[in-house]
């Protein structure tokens, strides 16, 4: 799932990746929501909020608001930086290795969290989580040549819902077989985007609930298992290097 990007993926792969990525960043947004009451992938609230904030001049939260902004698109950055060098290198295995990246970082915000009950606690879970889903939703769609994002529910939706437009159509004047498949195909692609960042949000909030901090370590084994195999695949091709040339005829 992390070693093809933008054409050369299926509709397969991008759905498993996509919904399986976002169902943990709606555990992560809404675990993150718990522990320090805000909104990791949220950027749209954030936004709104540092709007509303800056006029109320309530500068701590106006602060507090930029600087989750600032840490998502920090984590897009280093995203785009990671792919980049990846593909001048030839190795397309750099999207397993940054969702590796994510996995170690998350559990080390979960440890943070368990040794750190006062002082920065709030401030580095907060900004770290953000930093992690700008992370996760940059590489996502690079790899997807922009099809998908596994925490921008508010683009998820209204690419439903224009899918949904065209299926009704398509479905009242049946026409080219093909496109009624595509069809077809982007709908369930965003319908189950949108419902497994629901179930995660679901499933983060009972588990924070149940196991507070154990919620976060218990998330970053899910992205190595989706990250492993390309990793993988991608070592032991490094070990196993060129193909001697046999011998001449």
């Amino acid at each position: 799932m992390l070693l093809r990007e933008g054409e050369a993926r299926t509709f397969v792969m991008d759905r498993r990746l996509g919904c399986s990525l976002a169902a943990v960043a709606g555990a992560v947004n809404a675990a993150g929501f718990l522990a320090v009451g805000y909104y990791s992938a949220n950027m749209t609230g954030n936004l709104s909020s540092l709007s509303m904030d800056l006029r109320a001049v309530d500068l701590s939260s106006a602060v507090a608001c930029l600087g989750l902004i600032a840490a998502f698109v920090a984590g897009a950055v280093l995203s785009a930086f990671l792919v980049n060098a990846g593909r001048r290198h030839g190795r397309p295995a750099i999207y397993a290795y940054s969702i590796l990246l994510e996995a170690l970082l998350l559990a080390l915000l979960g440890a943070l969290d368990i040794a750190l009950r006062v002082g920065p606690r709030e401030p580095v879970l907060a900004y770290g989580l953000s930093f992690l889903m700008g992370l996760q939703n940059a590489t996502v769609t690079r790899i997807s040549g922009a099809r998908v994002r596994t925490t921008h529910m508010t683009g998820m939706l209204t690419d439903f819902g224009i899918e949904l437009a065209d299926w009704l159509d398509a479905v009242r004047r049946p026409g080219d077989p093909g496109r009624m498949v595509q069809v077809r195909e982007r709908l369930a692609l965003h319908g189950g985007i949108v419902l497994s960042f629901a179930c995660g949000g679901v499933g983060g909030a009972l588990a924070y609930g149940w196991w507070r901090a154990g919620a976060l370590l218990g998330l970053a084994p899910i992205l190595v298992w989706l990250a492993l195999p390309g990793a993988m695949a991608d070592l032991r091709d490094r070990l196993s290097g060129p193909i001697p040339p046999g011998p001449v005829p």
